[in-house]
């Protein structure tokens, strides 16, 4: 969602692409740790795909969305409009479950006003532009939701936008409100929402996000853009 913030502004993709370096050793460390964790709790069993039917008209309304983001975000600038438009005409065709509304309320309300409270901030009070700073908000995203987050970076301008982009993306998972995947998440499982249990199971995010930012500086020097 942020590096889709950052292209909407008219951020080039290739000034996001050196991301994939951090995120490629972050991967390494996070993912080795994860799998062993998972397999611990619940080891993996082979399953019968061939049982498992495919409904295309599903998929036909998860193909409208994505058209339907995409041209109204050209055409009109305001991609909600296509989403919301394709989600109606899919439930023509496919159940729409109408329930998961009422899960994601809540989870919109608090983005929404985290969203709010970051456009009344000013913008001259921040921190001026760095490797440091970019740093820190990593971990700032982490409490305070990324999307606002990257909304006052590129108001203020003079980041270098892939370190930036790994900093409020990767680093927002450090903690479950720290992004909009992990609000989903403990919307529909509550448990999810233990701050401790989280850091406790999930030690080797902010691990990796050190790791894999730092290596990221070591190959790509920071480059800050206008």
């Amino acid at each position: 969602t942020t590096t889709t913030m950052m292209w909407i502004e008219g951020k080039s993709p290739l000034d996001v692409a050196h991301a994939y370096v951090a995120s490629f050793f972050a991967l390494i460390v996070f993912g080795f740790i994860a799998s062993y964790q998972q397999i611990k709790y619940q080891e993996i069993q082979a399953a019968d795909s061939s049982a498992l039917p495919i409904d295309w008209k599903k998929i036909g309304a998860v193909v409208l969305i994505l058209v339907g983001t995409i041209a109204t975000n050209i055409l009109l600038d305001f991609p909600a409009i296509g989403v919301w438009a394709a989600i109606f005409i899919s439930s023509i065709f496919t159940i729409t479950p109408w329930k998961e509304v009422g899960h994601a309320v809540k989870g919109s309300l608090f983005l929404i006003t985290l969203v709010l409270c970051a456009s009344l901030m000013p913008v001259e009070s921040l921190p001026p532009a760095s490797w440091q700073s970019a740093f820190v908000l990593g971990f700032v995203s982490s409490v305070f939701d990324n999307i606002p987050l990257t909304k006052l970076a590129l108001q203020q301008g003079g980041y270098d936008w892939g370190v930036l982009a790994f900093s409020v993306g990767f680093g927002g998972s450090m903690i479950w409100f720290g992004s909009s995947a992990g609000v989903a998440i403990a919307n529909i499982f509550p448990q999810a929402k233990s701050v401790g249990n989280w850091l406790k199971n999930g030690w080797h995010i902010p691990l990796a996000y050190v790791i894999g930012f730092f290596i990221m500086l070591w190959f790509l020097p920071w480059t800050p853009k206008p």
